[in-house]
């Protein structure tokens, strides 16, 4: 099946997976507010982050909504989660440090590439004007798609397809957030950006990943490491790894 486009607004009904997540929020049960606040303070707060709109979205977006059932109880814990289809939801820490670090003030139109559970584009989507998040693996894109919907993220797109191209017909991009890990940095991606925008991508083998912020200016880009991180390949839709 080729590339298809899923307009989280347009997306009517749910996976049970998916339903079954967005019911037991009113359950009784603990207290996922509380927990948030903890996981802001002590994982993200301490260890640096201070944008103000970044740790507002990462108290108020709800994780465990974006992870299976069965790991609930663990969203708010300071590590990744697995999500299915051999993927996982980022650590808490590296999706506000990566959301931080794109600078953005509500104007933006951002890329994605990565969209896995939806969580980070949820992040996104309380402080940009637009997002546009891709998916190479179809489940994970489609299950993500009708949970935003279900959130109300009108301002977030999901398709399903390829990151490493990007997605040409919405560009040029204020910003870029890339949540898997090539080699080396696309150059599409790079074309996309806009002039004075921001992306932040992990860059690597396995094993020897660093995360790195792109600036354009000029129409050249200026590189500079953040930390290394360990993230899961950027694929091709036959398997292999970019």
């Amino acid at each position: 099946m080729g590339p298809k486009v899923l307009i989280a607004l347009a997306l009517a009904g749910g996976l049970f997976w998916a339903s079954a997540v967005l019911a037991g929020g009113n359950a009784p049960g603990p207290d996922y507010q509380k927990l948030r606040e903890q996981m802001v303070y002590s994982q993200i707060e301490k260890r640096g982050v201070k944008d103000a709109g970044t740790l507002a979205a990462m108290r108020k977006v709800e994780r465990r909504l974006f992870v299976p059932e069965s790991y609930r109880s663990q969203a708010y814990n300071d590590y990744p989660l697995p999500i299915g289809e051999g993927q996982t939801i980022s650590q808490p820490y590296i999706v506000a440090l990566m959301t931080q670090v794109l600078e953005l003030d509500g104007s933006e139109k951002v890329l994605e590439i990565g969209t896995g559970s939806g969580y980070q584009a949820a992040v996104l989507g309380e402080l940009a004007r637009e997002v546009y998040t891709m998916e190479i693996v179809e489940p994970l894109g489609e299950r993500a798609a009708k949970i935003l919907a279900q959130l109300h993220y009108d301002n977030v797109k999901v398709k399903v397809g390829d990151g490493y191209k990007g997605w040409p017909e919405h560009a040029p991009f204020d910003a870029i957030i890339v949540t898997c890990a090539p080699t080396d940095i696309p150059a599409p991606l790079v074309e996309q950006l806009a002039e004075g925008g921001r992306m932040v991508i992990p860059v690597g083998e396995a094993g020897n990943q660093n995360l790195v912020l792109l600036t354009k200016i000029n129409g050249k880009v200026k590189e500079k490491k953040i930390i290394p991180v360990r993230f899961v390949p950027m694929t091709r839709e036959n398997g292999s790894v970019y």
